[in-house]
C-alpha cells in the first residue's frame, strides 16, 4: 500500500474541488491521486486539467490508497460500497463527503475495524472557502482524524464534532449558501425597486456581503458588535431592523433551519 495514495470515488463538484485542493496546496502529487468518474470524456478531461488518473473503475482506485475518499450523491452510495465495499481493508481510512450517511450506515459494507470518517462540507468549498464539519465513526482515533481534517482544510475551514450533531451543521452551513443567495436575492431586488440597476446593485449586495463576512472572521468581530456600530440612533439602519423584527425574521430563520435539521435526520433514517 502507498501511504501517500489518495483516491476520490467520484469526482463531481466537490470530488474534483478537493483534487484541486490537494494540488493547489502541494499536500499531494498528480501522480499520488486516482479519481473515479461515470464517464470516460470527463474522465479524460480531468486528466488534461490536473494531470492525475481518472478511471472508470472504482475498484482500480481504491487499490493500494492509503485515504478513500467518497464523494458520490447519497442515493448512489451503496451501489458504490458494494464496489468495493470488500476491497477496503483496516489499513485503508474512509472519508465520506455524501451528506445525511452516517458512519455506522457506511461501516455496516466494509470489512471490520476499517475506520470511517464523514464530513459534510458546502458549496463555497469549491472556491476553497467552505467550511466542513467533521466527525469519527466508530474505529477511527486522532490520528485518522487529523488526516482528514488536513485533507478538507484545502478547500475551507473544518469544525470537529460528535456525530449526532451533523444534521445541525448540514442545517447551518450545509444549506446555508442557499439562505444568503436568498438574502441577497431579495436584497438585490429591494434596490432595483429604489431605483437602482440590476447591476450596481447586485455589486452593492455582494460585495456588502463579502466585506462583512471577512469582518466578522478576520477581525474576530461578534455579529452584534457589527450590528451596533453600523446602527446610528434614530438613523436609517434601526429603521430598517425595525422592520425586520416586524415581519419575524430572526423567527423565520430560527424555525428554518430547524426545519432542515428534522430533514436531514429523516433523510439519515432512509425516509425518503
Amino acid at each position: 500500500m502507498d501511504a501517500r495514495r489518495v483516491a476520490i470515488l467520484g469526482a463531481g463538484t466537490i470530488g474534483e474541488s478537493l483534487l484541486r485542493g490537494l494540488l493547489s496546496g502541494g499536500w499531494r502529487e498528480p501522480s499520488e491521486i486516482v479519481a473515479t468518474v461515470r464517464d470516460e470524456e470527463r474522465a479524460r478531461e480531468l486528466e488534461e486539467q490536473h494531470g492525475v488518473k481518472v478511471t472508470l473503475s472504482n475498484a482500480e482506485a481504491v487499490a493500494g490508497a492509503r485515504l478513500v475518499v467518497i464523494a458520490v450523491k447519497p442515493q448512489d452510495f451503496d451501489v458504490l460500497l458494494g464496489e468495493v465495499g470488500g476491497l477496503i481493508s483496516p489499513e485503508q481510512t474512509v472519508l465520506s463527503v455524501a451528506a445525511a450517511v452516517p458512519t455506522a450506515q457506511i461501516e455496516r459494507h466494509l470489512s471490520d475495524g476499517v475506520p470511517v470518517l464523514r464530513a459534510m462540507p458546502n458549496t463555497p468549498a469549491t472556491v476553497h472557502e467552505g467550511v466542513a464539519g467533521l466527525c469519527a465513526g466508530a474505529h477511527a482515533g486522532d490520528d485518522h482524524l487529523a488526516m482528514a481534517d488536513e485533507v478538507l482544510s484545502h478547500v475551507g475551514r473544518v469544525v470537529q464534532i460528535a456525530e449526532p450533531y451533523m444534521d445541525a451543521v448540514t442545517a447551518v452551513s450545509g444549506s446555508g449558501p442557499a439562505y444568503f443567495a436568498l438574502l441577497a436575492e431579495a436584497m438585490i431586488e429591494a434596490g432595483i425597486l429604489l431605483g437602482l440597476s440590476r447591476e450596481v446593485s447586485t455589486q452593492l449586495v455582494i460585495q456588502t456581503m463579502f466585506g462583512t463576512a471577512k469582518l466578522l472572521r478576520d477581525e474576530e468581530m461578534h455579529p452584534v458588535e457589527l450590528r451596533e456600530m453600523v446602527t446610528s440612533p434614530g438613523g436609517t439602519t434601526i429603521r430598517a431592523i425595525r422592520e425586520l423584527e416586524r415581519a419575524g425574521v430572526r423567527a423565520a430563520f430560527l424555525n428554518a433551519i430547524q426545519a432542515a435539521m428534522e430533514r436531514s435526520k429523516e433523510l439519515a433514517e432512509g425516509d425518503s
